[in-house]
């Protein structure tokens, strides 16, 4: 069965037949949640198994962004509460770095296994941006740390958590969003820092966890390699930065073309980020006539951009057993270091 290059969003909590034709029709390589479109688990499973149902196939990605604190859409009572990832930043720093990389493996464990009892497959995390002073705070806490080596340790280990969990992650934002001193999701992020130091600082975690079967792009300039698009629409980015000295070959998506970052109408940003090298193109307003126009610009799968999709789907048959009250105890560790760190502030 042939699958279109798009990632798509869904109005609310149930899907409209309007919906239901579109996915039929389009047949997206995945969807994207968001907390409009959860509302309680049942529900959660019935919108997502429509879903399916209508795409005519079970292969395919349902996406949704579980990183902890500010950025998670499933909070309690629908999800467990987690701590940011700067909870594992602190206590690595502190010197327990083993410690830290355990409790972020088993976070994501129990994550995963939470996600997939309600029919998610892949989550966007982890960040491997590596924040620097003076930059937005858009990513801030969501950072495992400023070092390449820690971001690192404890990216590898929530990827590791999550895969092992039959749960794709997805790194972002590639190559690096760190440095921005603008919310993407506002205005478009330029970076004048030399190649240089790009390389040895927020290309490096990347380059480090190429291996990850998937990432999304970052809508942000970066001079020093192309100073006339954002690094998801740029093909020199993705060809010399992304595809070569970081060496990804995975699923590459875009981040959401709906981000005021980009310019045009849907179906220009979708051609764009296509033209410049992603796999697929990720819209997540859930408008039906941007979600058609944005699928207007995208093809159907094929060479290599197939074999990463397939590579990227294979991930969700690979379930481990682990040890749930370990987990647990490691999680609700970090939760209560994490409560007195922010009571003492």
């Amino acid at each position: 069965m042939q699958r279109r290059a798009l990632i798509t969003g869904l109005e609310g909590l149930s899907l409209t037949d309007a919906e239901k034709r579109f996915l039929a029709e389009t047949r997206p390589l995945g969807i994207i949640l968001f907390a409009r479109n959860c509302e309680t688990h049942d529900q959660i499973r019935r919108l997502v198994a429509d879903a399916l149902s209508a795409i005519g196939s079970n292969e395919t990605l349902v996406l949704i962004d579980q990183e902890g604190g500010r950025v998670q859409r499933l909070r309690p009572p629908l999800g467990r509460a987690l701590p940011p990832a700067a909870a594992y930043a602190a206590r690595y720093e502190a010197g327990d770095c083993d410690g830290a990389c355990a409790a972020a493996e088993a976070a994501a464990r129990l994550v995963a296994r939470d996600l997939r009892d309600l029919g998610i497959n892949t989550n966007c995390t982890p960040v491997l941006d590596l924040p620097v002073a003076g930059a937005h705070a858009i990513i801030g806490d969501r950072a495992f740390g400023t070092s390449v080596e820690q971001v690192v340790h404890l990216g590898r280990a929530v990827a590791a958590g999550f895969m092992s969990g039959a749960v794709l992650p997805v790194i972002k934002h590639i190559p690096g969003h760190g440095r921005a001193t603008k919310d993407s999701h506002l205005d478009l992020p330029v970076v004048d820092t030399p190649r240089a130091e790009l390389s040895r600082t927020d290309f490096a975690p990347f380059k480090a966890l190429a291996d990850i079967p998937a990432a999304m792009s970052a809508h942000v300039v970066f001079t020093a390699v192309d100073p006339d698009a954002p690094a998801s629409t740029s093909a020199k980015v993705t060809a010399e930065v992304i595809r070569g000295e970081i060496g990804f070959d995975g699923l590459l998506m875009s981040d959401d073309l709906g981000m005021h970052a980009l310019k045009g109408t849907m179906r220009e940003r979708a051609e764009a980020v296509i033209q410049a090298g992603s796999d697929v193109a990720l819209h997540c307003s859930g408008i039906l006539t941007e979600m058609e126009e944005a699928a207007g610009g995208v093809p159907d799968l094929s060479a290599d951009a197939l074999r990463r999709a397939q590579s990227a789907l294979a991930v969700l048959k690979n379930h481990e057993e682990f040890d749930v009250a370990a987990a647990e105890h490691h999680l609700a560790e970090v939760l209560t270091s994490h409560t007195r760190r922010s009571e003492s502030v």
